[in-house]
């Protein structure tokens, strides 16, 4: 049986050399490289894009699309870790724990759009909250949501390891302060809220490793008499799922580490909270579920290999 080949557009940024690490040195695949002093080469792009059974668009927003306007060969599948095509009719969503049938979605797809680090984190929390009818799709929802310089890129990552940096950069940064996030259409798409979340993002001092957050009054929430009723409704969605869990409730440790999972393609749902409050947290890689993990589970689903494969 022939491997199946796999190229990626963009190797060289940080999302596309963790989607190598994870895939490089597997047996199953064939890696298509295109020479470096052709990777901005549209025919030799052009060439390898159509050549693949799997395409990993790993580009800024307009680089993406130039990638996409390049493939004519009806049996490549395109999994494209941009911002482009997250709400784009025609592409799946490639978080494959939404929902019951998200997963044979991704499997027949051809276009998969890759989700958001930020976005991965409160989708995975408030999509089953809305889907049970928990949280109305116009509930004022609230998000913060703590990350790794990593997912700054590679400028941001220089920055953050450059000797004689400035001292602010070793307290957390908060930015997106036009309220204006840039995963904020998939967020609010997704998960078929009225309106998007209020949503605060924040940079700290350490490589990679993603906390987001959400807190509820349950007295504005449907048939939540208390935390345990979130925790439930998010521990029985989540039942069956290998990489995405939900810690039992009140078995969490009293502080939460944004790091905790960094390595890894897991992500773990705590659910604190009382009669009249909750929060409910997603830990995870912001390089691993957030993005490059979760685009190698996307291909393993694609080509019907076992979806852990190559991930931890």
């Amino acid at each position: 049986m022939s491997k199946a080949k796999v190229y990626i557009d963009g190797q060289s940024g940080t999302t596309g050399l963790q989607i190598y690490e994870r895939i490089g040195a597997r047996d199953d695949l064939e890696l298509l490289r295109i020479d470096d002093d052709k990777r901005h080469d549209l025919d030799e792009r052009r060439k390898f894009l159509n050549a693949a059974d799997v395409a990993f668009l790993c580009l800024p927003d307009d680089g993406a699309r130039e990638a996409v306007s390049l493939v004519d060969n009806p049996d490549t599948c395109i999994i494209d870790a941009s911002t482009a095509h997250r709400t784009a009719d025609g592409w799946t969503y490639g978080f494959s724990e939404l929902n019951a049938t998200q997963r044979a979605a991704i499997a027949a797809s051809k276009r998969i759009a890759n989700p958001g680090c930020h976005a991965t984190g409160f989708i995975s929390l408030v999509a089953p909250l809305v889907q049970a009818g928990l949280v109305p799709a116009d509930y004022p929802l609230t998000c913060y949501s703590l990350t790794g310089y990593s997912g700054g890129g590679k400028r941001m990552i220089a920055d953050y390891e450059a000797d004689g940096r400035p001292d602010k950069l070793s307290a957390p940064g908060i930015y997106g302060l036009s309220l204006q996030h840039k995963h904020l259409p998939e967020m609010q798409k997704v998960c078929g809220l009225a309106t998007p979340p209020v949503f605060m993002p924040v940079v700290d001092d350490y490589y990679k490793g993603m906390a987001t957050s959400i807190m509820l009054h349950n007295e504005l929430l449907p048939g939540v008499t208390s935390a345990k009723d979130v925790h439930a409704c998010l521990a029985d969605h989540y039942a069956d799922q290998r990489f995405v869990s939900v810690v039992p409730f009140g078995g969490n440790e009293p502080v939460l580490y944004a790091n905790e999972l960094a390595g890894t393609n897991e992500l773990r749902i705590v659910v604190c909270g009382n009669e009249r409050h909750t929060s409910v947290t997603a830990l995870f890689d912001n390089l691993g579920k957030g993005a490059s993990g979760a685009a190698v589970q996307n291909m393993n689903i694609v080509l019907g290999i076992d979806e852990t494969v190559g991930l931890v």
